[in-house]
């Protein structure tokens, strides 16, 4: 069955194709739909006013009439649409008012006839569609339908093909979700008729590359169905090549030896300060790189101690990477001797490629490495650093604080600002790697190995751009569910959006579509350089929620507020806490404090104040994550208060009871020590900010349920679309 449809809709095609056109009309779209069971309402081509009147009579009722033109893409534009005509006087009308509209709007459009449709029960417009993804590929959609889809916008999007389960959580991604339950007493819609709708389109273009767009708008959703009132279907003028791919096992190979090198080669080492091949040699000496250190210098017989050769064939035995510090015209003739030399990784620091224009010199180096075998890192970087290998191979100042976060950047600005907040922050590091132009490694090579990595506990990624999509989210959906994956996409720009010929095409610009399907791999998206940074540093710090009670324990009311906003922002849920815990808080509280939740004991309180609620909020099973807000007063200094936090966190850790702790210090600038201090200890803790620390409870939430270390649970209706967090404000 599914092999006789899949020929059916082959011949159509290729009867379009074979006409020069590439939008369907009205009547070869219900062919497409009857063959994939899209439901359409019943419909008739009426190729002659005497047609129309007698298709109308068969239906029996209000009809809906619409000009079939294969170069009318739109049409109520063209006023080739009437709904409501009833008797054969009216449909005579309607016909030739369509006709003469058309002909008025597109003179020398070819008219096949008016299509005499059922008209169909009132119920709400949603559109389902699909549209091909420059980056993604083949990506369905769901939103609110009708006149003011682009206006509303209130879309969400998947991969194509979804099952039946992920198309239902479509219908809960809009913000508008709650409309489909049934407001102000209209009936809930049938949700699963809607789901339906949406996997038979992800199966359709799925199975049909060619097709670049389809629409069903709208869609009438009623209590007893959901029924395509329009599809269009527009084929795309040309097939992207596919790209070239490599195995998991490949790939692992590779990082492998790119990441944990035992011999590195320099090409274009140098003797003069200043020069980039000196710098690269310098950090790799003083980093301490206990591997093979190879100098490469047809001019030099000795660089900074080390014998250098005149050619890295002249280099003996084997070699796992060759770094390159020489001008971009002569990259291409030293990667054939990487080549012969059988060298698998070479990382490209000199710029002068794609970046200026140079698309040719860029494909030849690409088109050498794959002869060859060679991977390539680059071109257009700062080079990488991988520290538990010592390794610092790049221009730049060197970093060796080894930790458990592995940091990449398209961008060698941002990978300086990476270094520094590290420096800045202390913040341990596994790597730091440039990906540049991306001409061959990119971020699905890098994924894959950190994932693997044991150093390595959580990634954040800087980019622009991802050349292939799909294969980042199936990197990524193998990683979410060892270690958080954070990611900063950089252009929030509707690329593409007006030349779209459908009106999903038009609602998928570059970030909509980014923003949901980095959701839907589990990926944690930060809304700017700060916030990416600050969640790599702090997720690896908090243990997982275990559920979602949070509850906020706080030495000042203004605090307090502040905190419950943030929490709410986050999509977080404040615990509504029980009498019998409510009581139990009240025990340490003045009178004049607040229980409830945020727990506010006021600011006048001892030390032992803070210490007995924290510890209460840590020994009660219901509660699953503490926010502390502090305030700087001389009867709990900052660092007192940093100390017994610390100390009694530490305590129930040691009696296996773990839960997220972040915490916001308001006070003099000895604040700042104490939550250095905090942070060392496994409490996540900010200065002057109500912000920050709840925008990283909320990301290490949404990680946990990517996941599944969080009990599954249905979001609150029309919340999918959360925040990316806000640290500082943005959003």
């Amino acid at each position: 069955m599914a092999e006789d449809r899949v020929l059916r809709v082959r011949a159509l095609l290729d009867t379009v194709r074979a006409e020069g056109r590439s939008a369907l009309t009205a009547p070869e779209g219900k062919v497409i739909a009857d063959a994939y069971g899209i439901a359409v309402p019943g419909e008739e081509l009426a190729r002659d006013v005497d047609e129309a009147v007698a298709f109308a009579a068969r239906f029996g009722g209000p009809v809906v009439m619409k000009i079939v033109s294969p170069d009318i893409l739109h049409k109520t534009d063209a006023g080739g649409v009437i709904v409501g005509v009833e008797g054969a006087a009216d449909v005579r009308a309607a016909f030739h008012q369509i006709v003469d509209n058309a002909r008025a709007y597109a003179p020398d459009a070819r008219i096949d006839g008016v299509q005499v449709q059922e008209l169909l029960p009132k119920g709400q417009e949603v559109i389902v569609g699909a549209v091909t993804d420059p980056t993604f590929g083949k990506v369905v959609a769901f939103g609110l339908g009708g006149v003011l889809v682009e206006v509303l916008k209130d879309v969400t999007f998947r991969l194509a093909p979804v099952d039946a389960d992920e198309a239902l959580s479509m219908l809960d991604s809009i913000r508008a979700a709650e409309i489909l339950h049934g407001v102000r007493g209209a009936a809930a819609v049938d949700r699963w008729a809607i789901a339906e709708q949406i996997r038979r389109v992800s199966e359709l273009v799925a199975d049909f590359p060619e097709i670049a767009e389809v629409d069903l708008n709208p869609v009438i959703a009623t209590p007893e169905g959901a029924v395509a009132a329009d599809i269009r279907v527009i084929l795309a003028e040309s097939v992207p090549k596919p790209r070239r791919t490599y195995t998991r096992e490949e790939i692992l190979t590779s990082m492998r030896r790119l990441m944990q090198p035992s011999s590195v080669a320099v090409i274009g080492a140098s003797n003069e300060q200043g020069k980039i091949g000196n710098s690269v040699m310098r950090n790799l000496i003083d980093g301490g790189f206990a591997g093979e250190i190879h100098p490469v210098n047809p001019k030099a017989d000795d660089i900074l101690g080390r014998k250098a050769y005149k050619s890295v064939t002249d280099v003996p035995g084997e070699v796992d990477v060759a770094v390159f510090a020489i001008p971009a015209k002569f990259v291409a003739a030293a990667l054939e001797e990487v080549g012969r030399k059988g060298i698998p990784n070479a990382v490209l620091i000199p710029s002068g490629f794609a970046e200026t224009g140079e698309h040719a010199l860029q494909e030849e180096i690409v088109a050498i490495a794959e002869r060859h075998g060679i991977r390539l890192l680059g071109p257009n970087i700062y080079g990488y650093y991988s520290t538990w290998q010592d390794l610092c191979a790049t221009f730049c100042t060197p970093y060796d604080v080894k930790g458990g976060v592995a940091l990449t950047s398209q961008s060698g600005g941002i990978g300086m600002a990476v270094l520094g907040f590290a420096r800045t922050t202390k913040t341990g590091v596994s790597a730091i790697v440039g990906l540049g132009n991306k001409s061959d490694l990119d971020e699905d090579d890098l994924l894959t190995w950190f994932g693997e990595d044991p150093h390595t506990e959580c990634i954040a990624m800087h980019l622009e751009d991802l050349k292939d999509g799909r294969a980042f989210v199936e990197a990524a959906r193998a990683t979410v569910p060892k270690k958080p994956v954070v990611v900063l996409k950089a252009g929030r720009t509707a690329a593409g959006a007006k030349a779209a010929g459908s009106h999903t095409g038009a609602l998928a610009g570059d970030d909509a579509v980014y923003d949901d399907i980095l959701k839907q791999a589990g990926v944690i998206r930060a809304p700017g350089l700060n916030e990416m940074l600050e969640y790599a540093r702090a997720l690896p710090v908090l243990p997982a929620p275990q559920g979602d009670n949070v509850v906020i324990i706080t030495g000042a009311g203004g605090s307090g507020v502040l905190l419950s906003d943030a929490v709410t922002d986050n999509g977080l849920s404040l615990m509504e806490i029980p009498a019998d815990l409510d009581a139990s808080f009240r025990r340490f509280i003045p009178p004049f404090g607040a229980a409830g939740n945020p727990v506010d004991i006021t600011g006048g309180e001892p030390p032992s104040t803070y210490e007995a609620t924290i510890r209460l909020g840590l020994e009660d099973p219901r509660i699953h994550a503490l926010v502390l807000g502090y305030w700087h007063t001389i009867v709990t200094p900052p660092m007192v208060f940093a100390e017994l936090t610390a100390r009694v966190v530490a305590e129930f850790r040691e009696r296996g009871i773990e839960k997220p702790v972040v915490a916001s210090l308001a006070g003099d600038v000895e604040v700042e020590e104490a939550c250095q201090y905090l942070f060392e200890r496994g409490v996540v803790a900010y200065p002057y900010t109500t912000e920050k620390p709840v925008a990283v409870l909320g990301a290490k939430y949404r990680w946990a349920r990517a996941a599944a270390k969080l009990r599954a649970e249905d979001p609150p209706v029309g919340r999918w679309r959360e925040t990316g967090g806000m640290l500082g404000g943005g959003s």
